[in-house]
């Protein structure tokens, strides 16, 4: 078994306040030679800022967005951002893109959340132009470059061109996850039980079998909890709330791409009775809905052979790296919680 550890740092609301302690564990991501370190935004730390600073205070360890959200910035704009932060880097910046959901994207940009695979297809090949070195032309049903009818012309980047620029794509549809295959370099998963693999990795290996590639060869990188205790029904405590968050909470009450995706994964009814409560405004009853047994499968976490099962099952999937969220209270916790997780994964290869 080998699987390549990334970190992922910053949340969907995270605001920075402790970030002297976020820089810390990514130095210690950093010197302990991991793969990533990714950055989320949502409505809190945008990703891309906090990545400069990250990449300044590293030597060795990748940077990447995990993810931008395409609504919050013209496919020219994450391109030349892309090729900003590979120059500043030294070439270990990865892009990852994904579409958020319509409360982000209407709520927060005024942007409309319609047709969001298409105008995906249409970013990324704006994007690949532009870091690419090409001039950006575009003439799709979302994008169109240059602007009609003013005074716009064609240009291209005057920061060098970087065709080998890693891009990631995070999704979660069939139709996204196809796409994902077809255009992508690599996948930042989530949501995903390696018993049920084929309902994320199948999608992805169709679509890159249309573009003429397969499955190896994109880079399938995976979220991971990990947590090791021999009291493993207080683990299922501490995970519960946040099952209980995605199922519910993670989108508006008709759109939900984690719900469907866990759906998809058999536990439908489930899904369907946690989304039910949260919306209704019982949280409490929603979180107590979650099984032991969805848990156990979405989180490698228990004793430490347990741990050890699951990450096997994870690289038997198809599994190419992990990415370890934080998990302590202080900086020197998390450290040392990311010192044992790196030892667990690197001592079961």
């Amino acid at each position: 078994m080998t699987l390549s550890i990334s970190v992922s740092v910053g949340s969907a609301y995270y605001d920075g306040s402790n970030w002297d302690e976020v820089v810390a564990y990514v130095q210690a991501a950093d010197r302990l030679r991991l793969h990533t370190a990714w950055s989320a935004e949502a409505w809190g730390m945008e990703a891309v800022a906090s990545l400069g600073y990250l990449a300044a205070k590293t030597e060795h360890i990748r940077v990447g967005s995990g993810i931008m959200q395409i609504s919050a910035r013209t496919p020219a704009t994450t391109a030349l951002t892309a090729l900003s932060m590979a120059q500043i880097s030294g070439d270990r910046f990865s892009l990852g893109l994904g579409v958020s959901g319509p409360q982000v994207v209407e709520g927060l940009h005024g942007d409309s959340f319609a047709k969001p695979l298409g105008r995906l297809r249409e970013y990324m090949q704006i994007v690949r132009k532009g870091i690419d070195g090409e001039r950006v032309t575009f003439d799709g049903n979302h994008y169109v470059l240059p602007r009609p009818g003013g005074q716009g012309k064609a240009l291209r980047s005057s920061i060098p061109p970087k065709p080998d620029l890693p891009i990631y794509l995070a999704t979660l549809g069939p139709k996204m996850l196809e796409l994902t295959g077809e255009l992508a370099d690599g996948w930042l998963g989530t949501s995903f039980i390696p018993e049920h693999a084929d309902i994320m990795l199948d999608p992805i290996r169709t679509g890159a079998e249309k573009a003429g590639r397969s499955l190896g060869d994109l880079d399938i990188q995976v979220a991971a909890q990990i947590m090791v205790s021999e009291d493993v029904d207080g683990l299922l405590d501490k995970v519960r709330p946040g099952m209980a968050f995605t199922l519910g909470g993670m989108g508006s009450a008709t759109t939900n791409f984690y719900n469907n995706a866990y759906s998809r994964a058999g536990f439908g009814d489930i899904a369907e009775e946690v989304r039910r409560l949260w919306v209704e405004g019982d949280k409490a009853s929603a979180t107590a809905a979650v099984p032991d047994e969805l848990l156990l499968m979405a989180y490698p976490i228990g004793t430490e052979e347990m741990v050890k099962a699951r990450l096997r099952s994870y690289a038997s999937a198809g599994v190419d790296g992990l990415r370890i969220g934080a998990v302590g209270k202080t900086a020197n916790d998390q450290i040392e919680h990311l010192e044992m997780v790196v030892d667990l994964i690197r001592s079961s290869d």
